[in-house]
């Protein structure tokens, strides 16, 4: 079992977006650019004008676990491509994420002995129920169940990669709710 913390990259923003988010704004106001694109789009902000920011999208690759995608998918206006646990065989190894209230540090594991001594009992808790829920996997692969009947056993604390594109409105809504 190895365990991991979240992290994020960001893959790409497309297109020069202030001067694309710019020339889209100021269509609406029939107004000439005067230099100074980010104050333009600053401005239109803080009065509420927040349709140019739709004209642009980043993209976003999450390693995180399986229960965060679950709230990040909520967002309808993106794109998403998701590692499947379908398709994907763990037999080499479950990875796990460790959530930001577990203080136990990144690393491979094969049993609760390589844990520090002053985790909490619920923390001790989480790790074996990883390593068991890791063993159950492993033995229905094992047995002839395929990846997609074996994943049935796999929390939500299961290390996923998922990629994400959005438009800019929809990132700060992404950042309001669940950062």
């Amino acid at each position: 079992m190895i365990l991991i913390k979240p992290s994020f990259k960001i893959e790409g923003i497309y297109g020069n977006d202030l001067l694309v988010m710019e020339a889209a704004g100021r269509t609406c106001y029939k107004s000439e650019p005067k230099g100074n694109p980010g104050k333009f789009i600053s401005d239109k902000i803080k009065s509420k004008h927040n349709t140019i920011i739709e004209h642009s999208s980043m993209t976003v690759r999450f390693i995180v676990d399986r229960g965060f995608t679950h709230e990040l998918v909520r967002h309808r206006m993106a794109v998403y491509s998701q590692e499947s646990t379908r398709y994907c065989n763990y037999s080499g190894g479950v990875i796990f994420i460790i959530p930001p209230w577990v203080n136990i540090d990144e690393g491979e594991y094969t049993d609760i002995m390589k844990l520090s001594e002053d985790i909490s009992y619920n923390e001790q808790l989480w790790f074996e129920t990883l390593l068991q829920t890791e063993r159950a996997y492993i033995i229905l692969l094992k047995q002839g169940w395929s990846p997609q009947q074996a994943r049935t056993v796999l929390p939500n604390s299961l290390k996923t990669e998922i990629v994400m594109t959005a438009n800019f409105r929809e990132w700060r809504l992404v950042f309001e709710q669940r950062a």
